[in-house]
């Protein structure tokens, strides 16, 4: 179990009090005259998000009373307790009620407890949750194993996670669950038919390079997973501004969030046969990069023109995904760093999907709600491929208008994907703004838990 959780009876523990302001006055009146009489001294009211600290009379912590939206408000935040993490000072607590889910409430109080350390050291004072009754503790701690794996990937900075670390850090997670890891580096890319992913990381003096992870029992349904594994994207040619590229560490998000959910299905045993596909570059600038024009055969025998060297994750992932249908699975899904589009269309905390499958859209639709992490499905619409049409080859990498990026990146990629059952392409942008409960500012790990939950509930 992960060590954000403890057992029941495990160690002495403080509880923490949920109250709203419609259950306030009855929380009130069962407060000892001593509570009582802090709680008004302090000011406290029963607002979300506000908590107090109860003292004992040996000066010890008697309680915690924290604030919650009211049951029926719509606005509210299914992971608020997961400010808690930070709140509090370091010690064991317990919940004294319920919340308004406890489930997704540890979750959040878990992934609140998230400090990235590599480079600064960071206090080891955790808050500590004795999970509550009905919870399944191995399985909160595997969806928090794999957001902190994804976290930590994606917070590192390119100088020390280029594509051999991507592939280093696969290769540890594949090794710590007995999975089957083949690579592809620099010009073997060319001989295995792996066009599009060494043009776009043939300038880099890193090598471009296919990782491919295989796991689990040949005789069970085929799922695989894709993930974007762009290590630094400097935009090529058609080269970022300052403030684009600030960020580009991020854009190997989609490879961090597979590995993530790759670790949760893993960790589980679920009775899948699991391929993770991530091609890792780097785009760069430099003598040998594509430029604006190229035109370049894809794996499939689609015929690409380069109408922007920015657009390059489209670029990769096509060749992984005319890869991995080759083997017909029975899902195909890839994350991606992919557009701008997308955070303008939804902004930066709502993750936009695509498939054709409409009992796909449904299942992830309803996972994403009751897992907290939120998607929403944006249309393929066909009359927009003539946006993507090329006068020289058979399609081109962007769009001609500047209209529509992010559903028509997802056209883009949809021609790459025709023998698969089904199909689903998550728009993600792996990073928080700001600091939220359970979602401290930085890398985070988005649609990996709504998906493990749909897997789970289709496999078990």
């Amino acid at each position: 179990m992960h060590p954000a959780f403890l057992a029941r009876g495990a160690a002495p523990t403080v509880p923490i009090t949920f109250v709203t302001t419609a259950s306030w006055s009855q929380h009130r009146s069962q407060l000892d005259a001593r509570a009582l009489a802090f709680a008004e001294a302090a000011g406290f009211e029963p607002k979300a998000g506000r908590h107090l600290l109860v003292p004992a009379p040996d000066g010890g912590l008697a309680g915690v009373l924290f604030g919650l939206e009211d049951a029926d408000d719509p606005m509210k935040d299914a992971f608020r307790p997961g400010a808690l993490a930070t709140a509090l000072p370091a010690g064991a607590y317990r919940f004294a009620n319920a919340p308004h889910d406890p489930r997704l409430s540890a979750l959040a109080i878990g992934l609140g407890n998230y400090r990235f350390t590599r480079y600064r050291k960071s206090d080891d004072k955790y808050v500590k949750l004795e999970l509550p009754d009905g919870v399944d503790g191995e399985d909160v701690s595997r969806i928090v194993e794999g957001v902190f794996l994804a976290r930590d990937l994606i917070n590192t900075p390119a100088n020390d996670m280029g594509p051999a670390e991507l592939e280093h850090a696969a290769r540890t997670l594949a090794n710590q669950h007995g999975a089957g890891v083949n690579v592809t580096v620099g010009e073997d890319l060319l001989r295995e038919n792996l066009p599009l992913i060494h043009a776009v990381g043939r300038a880099a003096d890193r090598p471009p390079r296919l990782i491919d992870i295989t796991w689990g029992d040949a005789s069970h349904p085929k799922v695989t997973l894709i993930g974007k594994g762009v290590c630094f994207d400097t935009g090529g040619l058609d080269i970022k501004s300052d403030a684009g590229m600030l960020n580009m560490k991020k854009d190997m998000g989609g490879a961090a969030t597979m590995l993530a959910l790759a670790h949760m299905l893993m960790s589980r045993g679920i009775k899948l046969r699991l391929r993770v596909l991530i091609p890792a570059v780097e785009n760069a600038i430099g003598g040998s990069a594509f430029r604006p024009r190229d035109i370049y055969r894809s794996r499939k025998g689609i015929t690409v023109e380069i109408g922007n060297t920015d657009a390059e994750g489209r670029l990769i992932l096509a060749d992984a995904m005319a890869l991995a249908e080759e083997e017909t699975p029975e899902l195909i899904a890839d994350m991606a760093t992919l557009t701008g589009a997308a955070r303008v269309a939804l902004g930066t905390e709502v993750v936009p999907f695509y498939t054709d499958d409409e009992g796909l859209a449904s299942e992830l639709s309803d996972c994403a709600k009751a897992e907290n992490d939120p998607l929403w499905r944006l249309p393929l619409w066909r009359s927009y491929d003539q946006m993507l049409e090329s006068k020289v080859a058979d399609t081109n990498n962007v769009s001609q208008g500047g209209f529509a990026g992010s559903i028509t990146a997802a056209l883009f990629l949809r021609r790459f994907t025709t023998q698969a059952k089904a199909w689903l392409h998550c728009d993600i942008y792996a990073w928080n703004q700001s600091t939220r409960p359970g979602r401290p500012e930085g890398a985070e790990c988005q649609a990996a838990r709504a998906l493990y939950a749909l897997l789970v509930k289709r496999y078990g």
